[in-house]
């Protein structure tokens, strides 16, 4: 994202600790030279969805392009939109990665109509551009099903702590208007999701995990985490900044639609593979568009290792199973297919993992942070 940024040419410094960052925007706009970039997405939804609709506010010609992997991920509704906004874009009628966008650098906004049933970033992208276009947008989500509206709210939440009017009149109509945004002095909140799979070992392992600064309040999905693992078992408590969760290492089952965050799926499935009890965790048909297709992914992997699962329309079912085994655990290039196999690992003895370091996407810390809390070296 900061590459992108900087392409773009803002101006970013990261302290030398590189817990900082200091953001300069990018100035004199109207009267630089037209912009000819090439920005790398890597296999980031945030980037190839969030910085095209901010890149066409910038007179020029931008090709976005990322890892193979990205290319298989739908990219339809940015391009279409951007289309309606009167961008250009060629994509060699494909949908998806690469694609170039050719921009005047004026965008008019004030209504437009878009299917995000495949990611709320697609929304989360255009709104954030939106304050920026010369009429401010009214975006209306048309198609069936919207996941992971809290992703939405944390989008709405962050405008308005910079000083834009947002407003949604209806659930699926978001009205951003135009003017300025101020800038700020922020604290980052830690990656709630990527807890998860520590917090998920004190349920497959007993005992109890301390996860430091866990925010009181927050429009993160893995705040989540507290109801859905108190429901599988675990039990909840504050001390001070930090959120302890305890299990005894019994892992109940459970029926639930994770419509609102499907980044929290990996792991209730991975707790759901070792619990007592049947599972079947719906409304996450939109995980076949993620990294890899996460659904069929995570069905194979199960069932590789005498798991007993089955892939729904929109999720999985999952029976207990006494036959799990060791055996090689696919990653599919995929983050969150890695700490889902490694949280199984944690019972189920000889579970291998293809390929651990496509954990760097998001933790790239994570197998000396598992490590520690082990105790083990390797």
């Amino acid at each position: 994202m900061i590459e992108s940024l900087i392409q773009l040419g803002t101006q970013i410094t990261v302290s030398e600790r590189s817990d900082s960052v200091i953001v300069a925007p990018t100035t004199d706009i109207e009267g630089r030279e037209p912009l000819k970039a090439r920005i790398d997405c890597g296999l980031a939804g945030t980037v190839m969805r969030f910085v095209p609709p901010m890149a066409a506010l910038f007179a020029g010609e931008i090709t976005f392009d990322g890892d193979e992997a990205a290319r298989r991920r739908p990219m339809k509704t940015t391009i279409d939109s951007l289309r309606a906004l009167g961008v250009s874009v060629e994509d060699q009628g494909s949908g998806s990665l690469p694609f170039t966008i050719t921009s005047s650098g004026v965008i008019e906004g004030d209504y437009l109509e878009i299917d995000a049933s495949a990611s709320s970033q697609f929304v989360s992208g255009l709104l954030l551009a939106a304050p920026r276009f010369t009429k401010g947008l009214s975006l209306r989500h048309v198609g069936k099903d919207l996941p992971s509206l809290p992703h939405i709210e944390m989008t709405l939440e962050c405008l308005r702590q910079r000083g834009v009017k947002v407003s949604q009149p209806e659930e699926t109509l978001w009205v951003v208007e135009p003017g300025p945004i101020s800038g700020g002095d922020i604290n980052i909140e830690p990656d709630l999701s990527n807890a998860g799979p520590f917090l998920a070992a004190a349920l497959v392992l007993g005992g109890s995990v301390r996860v430091k600064n866990w925010p009181l309040t927050t429009t993160q999905v893995g705040k989540h985490f507290v109801e859905i693992l108190t429901q599988m078992g675990a039990s909840f408590e504050r001390d001070g900044d930090d959120l302890v969760i305890a299990g005894t290492g019994s892992i109940k089952g459970l029926d639930i639609d994770l419509s609102i965050g499907g980044e929290l799926a990996p792991v209730i499935i991975a707790l759901a593979v070792l619990a007592d009890g049947p599972s079947r965790i719906t409304g996450i048909a939109h995980l076949r568009g993620h990294e890899t297709d996460r659904l069929a992914a995570l069905t194979n992997e199960i069932n590789s290792i005498g798991g007993k699962a089955t892939e729904l329309e929109d999720g999985i079912a999952i029976e207990p199973s006494s036959e799990l085994h060791s055996g090689t655990w696919k990653t599919y290039e995929d983050h969150r297919m890695a700490t889902a196999g490694a949280i199984i690992g944690l019972r189920v003895p000889g579970i291998t993992i293809e390929d651990i370091s496509v954990v760097s996407k998001t933790m790239p810390e994570f197998v000396s942070l598992w490590n520690g809390l082990l105790g083990t070296n390797s």
